[in-house]
């Protein structure tokens, strides 16, 4: 079971960034990986979803939220779970990144 204990209250104020994100009409598959996706096709599609995000002007709310929520799955303000994973170590080492 998942816990929601970590996730901030549903206040509509706490998510009106979504509705300025480039992302809004695009289809969200592209921003999460199918189960069985791998290799090539799975790096075109996080290519792909990074590029929307790079012009998209809640970039950095985008992925404050998926930071503070520890998101662990999609591509959520330009970077992938792994990225986000790396991040949270070197930023909560005290290293600048």
């Amino acid at each position: 079971m998942a816990n929601i204990k970590r996730l901030p209250s549903p206040v509509l104020g706490t998510y009106a960034w979504q509705e300025r994100g480039a992302c809004r009409s695009t289809d969200p598959e592209q921003f999460f990986a199918a189960e069985a996706e791998r290799g090539r096709s799975r790096s075109s599609r996080e290519r792909a979803a990074k590029a929307l995000c790079a012009v998209c002007p809640v970039l950095q709310a985008c992925l404050d939220h998926a930071m503070a929520v520890r998101e662990p799955y999609g591509v959520w303000g330009g970077t992938t779970p792994q990225e986000r994973v790396h991040l949270a170590r070197h930023v909560g080492a005290g290293v600048a990144v």
